[in-house]
């Protein structure tokens, strides 16, 4: 085959790829997102989510299986990550 050819092949290879990726995504069904509740166990007070997450840090391993630890930690990375609660909005 010429150069030329295998070239040309190649776009039009890479256009159909383009336009079946752009009609697969444009007919997509956006599904609702699942919203959680985001529970704030220490009321929103950041000194005592400090003083927890201090004392969780001190706690070494334990404070994996420990309740307190692990809702301080998610309340500490929805803060984070800017996650709300439904009520909020």
């Amino acid at each position: 085959m010429d150069g030329k050819t295998l070239a040309r092949i190649g776009a039009v290879a890479f256009v159909a790829v383009a336009i079946t990726a752009a009609v697969i995504e444009l007919t997509r069904n956006d599904e609702a997102t699942d919203v959680r509740t985001v529970s704030r166990p220490h009321g929103g007070d950041p000194e005592l989510l400090r003083a927890t997450l201090r004392h969780c840090r001190d706690m070494g391993e334990a404070a994996s299986r420990d309740a307190t630890c692990l809702k301080a930690w998610a309340e500490s990375r929805d803060r984070f990550l800017g996650a709300t609660s439904p009520e909020a909005h």
